[in-house]
């Protein structure tokens, strides 16, 4: 590789103008004691900084480029767009095609409504959820991530399950005893929850399949108890599938796991890398939305028509390019090709992978809760990421995050990425 000279000039004034010289927290790579890159440019499996050095992305803007970066397809259809202009604060039919494509896919969402982030998603969902049941409280589950709306930056309390603390800073106290935190893989600290809240609950919200706390998948049947369990209260189930939507199955984890929530939360890829979100369920649920049902939301640039028209393009083509078969293929191969390293150092190292996501935990298996994730040796992770950087490999610079395979990623991609992954397995455990 070669230097990080400009990167590190240009993050210096960042910081002058930027909290932490960043729009996202994670950017400032803190967590790995490392200076951030600045990325020039994109295209296909690569991402190049300002020095032109070139990586091999693992983040893929943590999850949207299904197709890798600057698909043609996608490029084109946000170019005819831009040029019939940016946004109208109108009703454009390129909302209602987009919408039959997520309807297509996901049986469970009858109606939907457009958002512009997955955090507006689960935001506007929870609120329809209070206003439909009458109800006001919810739970969701530790390590799970929603975004940062107040309600959800919430974390277990040190009592019992049925105490919740806020985990930033600006979030009322009182606000936060409305939000209780399971824990996940556990149906009976759920069912404990709504013991000792009886008919005050109105929905769980979970992600079907954990991506913000590294990779964790669901044990059999917990999703399907979870929905039985929830159904009993009287309460709504709501998939946030922002990650999981049209990647780890055009249906997303519910058509993986033949299941039906009554409200799912989508982003990412609905939007093929642009800002974009949406939820939608049952229709008896989704027309308590104003204008036909008092529980108010609103946004200027919801169905923004770049916005859609880049997701239009991206289903379309994971529709006609078996994309996500391709992806599924390379995670695959990539774990199969540390088979050996896994054996010698099974102690040390737990892979958890599942279509075209996974997570490298430096801790023994197994990994199925919050609670093994926080037991990964953080130092190792450090220590890892920079060595895989010098490789070129370009890997999310937290151990909570999943890495993210494409179609774009090639044979020859995996077999450098696995050879980089050796050579600092060696170095960090011989």
């Amino acid at each position: 590789m070669s230097s990080f000279y400009n990167s590190k000039a240009i993050f210096e004034q960042a910081v002058l103008f930027m909290p932490g010289g960043v729009n996202s927290p994670v950017r400032a790579f803190k967590s790995v004691n490392n200076p951030p890159i600045i990325v020039k440019k994109a295209g296909g499996s690569k991402i190049y900084d300002v020095d032109n050095n070139e990586y091999i992305d693992y983040v893929m803007s943590y999850g949207p480029m299904i197709l890798g970066h600057a698909d043609k397809r996608v490029v084109n259809a946000i170019k005819e767009s831009a040029g019939n202009g940016f946004s109208y604060g109108a009703t454009t039919e390129k909302e209602i095609e987009l919408a039959r494509l997520i309807v297509k896919y996901f049986p469970s969402v009858e109606m939907i409504r457009l958002v512009n982030s997955g955090t507006e998603a689960v935001m506007s969902a929870l609120r329809l959820a209070r206003g439909f049941t009458g109800k006001d409280k919810v739970i969701k589950f530790e390590g799970c991530y929603h975004g940062h709306s107040d309600s959800m930056l919430v974390k277990a309390g040190s009592g019992s399950l049925t105490t919740s603390v806020p985990s930033s800073a600006g979030i009322p106290l009182n606000l936060s005893k409305d939000t209780f935190v399971a824990d996940y893989n556990d149906i009976n600290s759920v069912k404990s929850i709504f013991l000792n809240n009886k008919n005050e609950i109105a929905a769980v919200i979970i992600e079907p399949i954990a991506a913000n706390m590294g990779v964790v998948v669901p044990e059999y049947n917990f999703l399907k108890e979870l929905i039985a369990v929830t159904h009993e209260n009287n309460a709504l189930i709501i998939f946030d599938e922002v990650i999981t939507g049209f990647r780890v199955s055009k249906g997303g984890a519910q058509g993986l796991y033949k299941l039906a929530p009554d409200l799912t939360c989508l982003g990412k890829i609905i939007g093929g890398g642009l800002p974009i979100g949406a939820f939608g369920g049952k229709k008896n649920i989704m027309s308590y939305l104003s204008p036909e049902g008092p529980v108010y939301q609103a946004g200027t640039l919801s169905g923004n028509p770049v916005c859609v028209s880049a997701g239009i393009a991206t289903i379309k083509a994971v529709e006609d390019d078996n994309a996500l078969d391709k992806a599924n293929s390379m995670t695959e191969y990539l774990v199969s090709s540390l088979e050996e390293q896994l054996k010698k150092y099974n102690d040390k190292i737990t892979i958890n992978s599942i279509s075209s996501l996974f997570t490298v935990f430096f801790k023994k298996p197994p990994v199925t809760c919050f609670k093994d994730v926080i037991g990964s040796d953080l130092k190792t992770f450090k220590k890892f990421f920079g060595l895989i950087l010098k490789e070129g490999i370009f890997a999310p610079p937290s151990q909570y995050e999943a890495l993210f395979i494409s179609s774009a990623h090639s044979k020859g991609d995996i077999d450098k990425t696995a050879a980089a992954f050796k050579k600092a397995f060696k170095e960090i455990f011989e």
